[in-house]
């Protein structure tokens, strides 16, 4: 396997690869933007959806819209290995996903992979169906697959035999040399983690990102609340909802982050360009 299925990016900069040189772990490159997001238009395409009996979410959204901007801004896909830059094959977004809403339920890592013609309607599906899928198995079937399999039974395992284990299979990360067996259903093994705290009446926190894998950055976003702002010099109630954000500073600068949180935003304020095929290219002069 050779890093989760990725192709090295060989037309770098030299500041980008000495950037690499000097700060050679991810888990020392993490930049943070945190982001108050205008949900208003999305609160209102989302309860015209339900009035219209539409299984949609705000998570299929959230997801639909990050799928869309990474397709528009590739660097967001890459990830820095062996201190070179490489790019995911796919675009594949993970989250973690409870049985039930207890502090003592099990946890699964679940990956979505986001196709060139996806949208809200068919990413909501394969959330769903994956989901369901999962609490289902673990209702009726307790054995597990992949990432989540390996994970329970090195787990258990003691000190002097798992410590020592980890560490092979770190230094096969690092190499690309880690089983696909072990990537299978791996989070860290994704363009991009996120995880919706607002489900649980949660603020967006930042989360740090691993060395291990190859995911390269991590969203979190938190609850939706009724906030005062100025609109046009007019006091407005707006339904904002706060990101925090987590990027690798070697794949992209500050610039290319800013201007991807924009079209974030801008995805959120016209839901309805999430109907439109995840791979649509977007004029970022057009969202100013």
């Amino acid at each position: 396997m050779k890093y989760g299925g990725a192709h090295r990016v060989k037309d770098i900069t030299g500041m980008a690869q000495i950037s690499i040189d000097l700060k050679p772990n991810r888990s020392v490159s993490d930049v943070f933007i945190n982001q108050k997001m205008d949900l208003t238009e999305l609160v209102k395409y989302i309860e015209k959806k339900k009035k219209n009996d539409e299984s949609v979410t705000y998570f299929h959204a959230f997801l639909t819209a990050i799928g869309k901007v990474v397709y528009n801004r590739p660097k967001l896909n890459y990830f820095v290995a062996n201190r070179h830059i490489w790019e995911h094959d796919k675009i594949v977004i993970s989250f973690v996903a409870k049985v039930s809403f207890d502090d003592h339920s099990e946890e699964m890592m679940v990956m979505i992979p986001i196709d060139k013609n996806d949208n809200i309607y068919t990413i909501g599906d394969k959330v769903k169906k994956k989901v369901d899928s999962f609490r289902k198995k673990r209702t009726e079937n307790p054995d597990k697959k992949g990432a989540n399999s390996a994970i329970d039974i090195l787990g258990k395992m003691p000190n002097f035999v798992r410590v020592p284990l980890v560490g092979f299979l770190k230094w096969t990360d690092k190499k690309g040399l880690l089983p696909a067996s072990l990537a299978e259903d791996n989070l860290y093994y994704s363009s991009m983690i996120v995880s919706n705290l607002g489900s649980i009446g949660c603020g967006a926190i930042f989360h740090n990102i691993t060395d291990f894998g190859n995911s390269s950055s991590l969203l979190t976003m938190g609850e939706i609340r009724d906030e005062e702002v100025i609109c046009d010099g007019k006091k407005q109630i707006r339904k904002l909802c706060e990101w925090g954000m987590n990027f690798d500073e070697r794949i992209a600068d500050g610039y290319y982050f800013a201007k991807s949180a924009d079209l974030l935003q801008y995805l959120l304020s016209h839901p309805e360009e999430l109907e439109k095929s995840a791979s649509e290219k977007i004029s970022l002069d057009e969202i100013r």
